[in-house]
């Protein structure tokens, strides 16, 4: 009896403790429930609610795209960062990521359960954290926390929103999301910024072990960097373990995946910066354009867009390709004329370099006047609040500093110790270039070129810089007389000094223009007198049809420049930049009617509503007759002028010369061009503005201050600084058949009533002033 109530006793308390044990678990259970519903409702700090969910704030880069379709460089602060599509994502690069990061991503809705359990049962063993959690964690909370109550508040966080997630979109656009939100380090944000930047292309062109190399960095790119300084080794033994996760899930095979770790990681690393990259020039004029639009075109709430973070797209006319073989005809050419110009400034031959013809007072002055508008005394004098005395005597002090140099033709920097007076010094040696291309007829702009090195040479002179134009001015001369006394090529002039009398237009005094060499003689066409430069021509048209005339037409084609109403406008005195050369030039390839230069085409949001579209700005400057008659005087600067060098002239005299290697002529091009070559005096400007009927080009080639010049006409001429450019330039271009360059004639209008057609004239009176001279070398 006894043993039976004690029985009745065990059995009772064994039921005490198993109806504890499940009031225990329900509490437990419904603790946790609890916990859930708490962190839903935001107890423990906000949660996304479903309007956020549809549209996380991530920072977004605008982007500069060309006209095709390329990606020519981003605006953004700290978030490189440019959106794509699964459908852009290439599928090894998905198969990567769900092998090594989530092999159940498709049978779970955000939470895989058994991966949490086993995390749980043996720490350390991975699995506990999805795709959605930890797309999660990035788009709402970052790092987690150490502590480790925190941490498991921000995993509860985690689990909700990515089921959340799971609920608001599907799985290829969470998968999108996540290789869009993820920092792959060096200014690589999201998979695309990834792509370009480590391999140089875009995502879907990834292989299988690019591919595997980034889904590898998702592990913690701050330590798995493959750059060579940082751990490419690491990269590559954590690159190998995804191909053996893809294998293991049947992504690859096993052949495949032994192959494929014993490669390199072949980076093509291509740094993605304000100052690295194509069309640099381009994008400084760019980021100045935006920000005036900004300015006049707010949101639709009132509040200002957002240049850096809201993930703009531009549209430009900048074809990358033509950008691209620009860039290389200034890097092809500059190195070799440079050399030849430090060659002639050694300290015996010049001990004033890199200036010539200066007083020790009037170098003195310039230099001091450059330290005074240099970006050291403006930061030292207002930021710094330094006195005069502090910041001369600064520039005399040796400092570290890095500096531009040509290294075996291609740019580079020098780490040196140096003074700041001498960098200055040391930088106005620098020969500088500016250059754009653009179609006449729709006034696209196809390249634009500012300088050499943005990041040692920021001052555009594309559009900022201007300078003086020598005789490509002349042909606004003689396109005045054409249109108002119906000259013709054929007609013919004295070769003979003249002036204009002191009083008339303006002129305090008499001016007697020379021509180069003071050589004179005979009669010219005006055909031959372009071609040949003779500044006498000129001056007799000029003084024909008056500088007002010439002025009035130059501002019809689009100049901003001041010019006076003198007649020595008529040899290229004035300031001008390259973009306004450009844009009139077009003028006489487009028939008579001036295009403004257009850069940008359309503005769109992330979402691709358009909030900009160009609208093209035309008016007739002349008559088509009149322009093509302009158009046909100038092929007679290259077919027998200074810029017949494009054909092969001169080559027999220069096959053996050093000046051909500088110059990199003949070009031997065959098909119709239209141009003028221009010098300045004492050889301070290079000009040459070339044309052919679908593409007109210009380029200048001068020192940052006109005291630095070559010696002689020989390199100092137009035909030698800057038309090797555009010889370059061209040929990189007809040899890009897609890009359809014509070589057809310019099209003449259907009423002809002026003589084009001076075969009947002698032309082989060569006496250009800027054409080859064969001069002595300065050896």
């Amino acid at each position: 009896m006894a043993k039976a109530k004690k029985e009745t006793n065990n059995v009772q308390n064994f039921s005490k403790y198993i109806r504890w044990m499940w009031i225990l678990f329900l509490a437990g259970l419904l603790a946790v429930v609890f916990l859930f519903l708490l962190a839903s409702w935001g107890a423990f700090g906000a949660m996304p609610d479903h309007t956020v969910l549809e549209n996380p704030k991530t920072n977004l880069a605008t982007e500069i795209i060309s006209s095709d379709g390329k990606t020519l460089g981003k605006f953004y602060f700290n978030d490189n960062r440019t959106p794509v599509s699964y459908d852009e994502l290439p599928q090894h690069l998905v198969n990567a990521l769900i092998a090594t990061e989530d092999a159940r991503f498709h049978e779970h809705s955000g939470v895989d359960a058994r991966g949490t359990l086993r995390a749980v049962i043996k720490p350390g063993s991975g699995g506990a954290s999805t795709i959605s959690q930890q797309l999660a964690k990035q788009l709402f909370h970052g790092e987690g926390s150490k502590n480790v109550i925190e941490r498991v508040l921000q995993k509860i966080k985690e689990w909700i929103i990515a089921i959340r997630l799971e609920r608001q979109y599907t799985k290829e656009e969470i998968i999108a999301q996540y290789f869009n939100i993820y920092d792959f380090g060096n200014n690589a944000d999201g998979i695309r910024s990834a792509s370009r930047i480590y391999f140089n292309k875009e995502p879907k062109e990834l292989d299988v072990k690019e591919s595997a190399m980034l889904v590898g960095m998702f592990k913690n790119s701050s330590l798995y960097n493959p750059r060579p300084e940082r751990n490419p080794i690491g990269v590559k033994n954590r690159r190998n373990v995804v191909l053996s996760q893809m294998y293991k899930y049947d992504f690859i095979s096993e052949k495949e995946k032994d192959s494929l770790q014993k490669t390199e990681l072949d980076l093509r690393y291509s740094p993605e910066s304000h100052r690295e990259g194509i069309a640099t020039y381009f994008r400084g004029y760019l980021d100045g354009f935006m920000k005036d639009w900004i300015k006049n075109n707010p949101k639709p709430d009132g509040s200002k867009w957002n240049l850096y973070n809201d993930g703009l797209k531009i549209y430009t006319t900048i074809d990358s390709r033509m950008q691209t073989y620009a860039e290389d005809a200034v890097q092809q050419h500059m190195p070799r004329l440079q050399a030849e110009f430090f060659h002639q400034n050694t300290p015996d031959r010049n001990p004033t370099a890199p200036f010539l013809d200066l007083t020790p007072e009037e170098e003195q002055a310039l230099m001091r006047r450059s330290m005074r508008q240099s970006e050291r005394w403006r930061h030292m004098k207002y930021d710094l609040k330094k006195s005069n005395e502090e910041i001369e005597a600064s520039f005399k002090k040796p400092i570290k500093m890095t500096v531009f140099k040509w290294v075996d033709g291609k740019p580079s920097e020098v780490d040196t110790l140096m003074k700041p007076m001498d960098s200055m010094r040391y930088y106005k040696s620098f020969l500088r270039t500016g250059m754009m291309s653009m179609d006449p007829k729709t006034g696209h702009v196809k390249a634009w070129v500012g300088g050499m090195n943005y990041r040692h040479f920021q001052y555009d002179m594309v559009k900022q810089g201007r300078r003086q134009t020598g005789s490509t001015f002349k042909p606004f001369v003689y396109a005045t007389a054409i249109d108002q006394l119906h000259f013709s090529p054929c007609d013919e002039f004295p070769d003979t000094p003249f002036c204009i009398e002191a009083g008339k237009f303006g002129n305090p005094e008499e001016w007697c223009p020379k021509n180069s060499g003071n050589e004179y003689g005979g009669k010219r066409t005006l055909k031959d007198a372009l071609a040949n430069s003779v500044n006498t021509v000129t001056a007799r048209l000029i003084d024909k049809v008056g500088p007002q005339t010439v002025v009035d037409l130059v501002k019809k084609l689009g100049v901003e420049a001041d010019i006076p109403a003198v007649p020595s406008i008529a040899l290229g005195t004035t300031d001008i930049s390259v973009y306004d050369m450009v844009g009139a030039y077009a003028t006489f390839a487009n028939q008579g009617v001036y295009t403004k230069p257009v850069m940008v085409l359309n503005i769109e949001d992330k979402n691709g509503t358009v909030l900009y579209q160009f609208k093209p700005e035309t008016h007739d400057v002349l008559n088509a007759e009149t322009a093509y008659v302009t158009v046909k005087l100038m092929e007679g600067v290259t077919q027998f002028g200074s810029g017949g060098r494009l054909r092969g002239k001169g080559r027999d005299a220069y096959r053996a010369d050093y000046r051909e290697i500088v110059t990199g002529y003949p070009y031997e091009f065959t098909n119709p061009i239209a141009g003028k070559t221009g010098t300045t005096q004492n050889q301070s400007d290079g000009w040459f503005m070339g044309m052919v009927p679908n593409l007109v080009t210009g380029v200048w080639v001068g020192a940052e201050d006109r005291a630095a010049h070559f010696k002689t006409i020989t390199y100092g001429q137009g035909a030698a600084m800057a038309l090797p450019i555009w010889g370059i330039y061209m040929k990189s271009c007809y040899a890009d058949t897609e890009l359809d360059v014509s070589k057809e004639d310019f099209v003449a209008p259907e009423n002809l009533s002026i003589n084009v057609d001076c075969s009947t004239v002698s032309e082989d009176q060569n006496n250009d002033d800027e054409v080859d001279r064969l001069d002595e070398l300065e050896f």
